[in-house]
């Protein structure tokens, strides 16, 4: 398994998993019954955190598609240099620190931002490669 394959898994673990957070949050809000299914919850009857943890998942899901088609572009091209590599690493732990900081909030402007843009950065190389092969 090449490095971008590695870390696509990593990203899609990590996405798959992004709903735990909202799920607790949901749960352990006071006085409060997100219990029914017929309607989704109000987002702003919830604590801060459970909103971010929401949003943060959605963002995850948002930018993980188009860094999947990449790398697994790239890997059907036989596509794969020292500098895809690193994108797919940074674009994994980018992905982390982003949700960690949007869930936890301290991760505020202009952090939030430059750490999306990171990752789009990520995805950029990774296309350029594509391209230039």
């Amino acid at each position: 398994m090449s490095t971008e394959l590695f870390y696509l898994t990593l990203v899609a673990l990590l996405a798959a998993s992004m709903w735990i957070p909202f799920i607790v949050g949901v749960n352990l809000a006071p006085n409060k019954d997100f219990t029914s299914f017929a309607t989704p919850p109000d987002l702003t009857q919830m604590q801060p955190w459970v909103q971010r943890a929401n949003r943060a998942h959605l963002n995850l899901i948002e930018q993980s598609a188009p860094f999947a088609v990449l790398v697994l572009l790239a890997a059907h091209l036989g596509v794969s240099t020292p500098a895809t590599a690193l994108a797919a690493a940074c674009f994994f732990w980018l992905r982390v620190a982003h949700a960690v900081g949007m869930i936890s909030g301290w991760a505020r402007l202009p952090l939030r931002p430059l750490i999306f843009t990171a990752g789009w950065v990520c995805c950029l190389v990774i296309g350029w490669a594509i391209l230039s092969a």
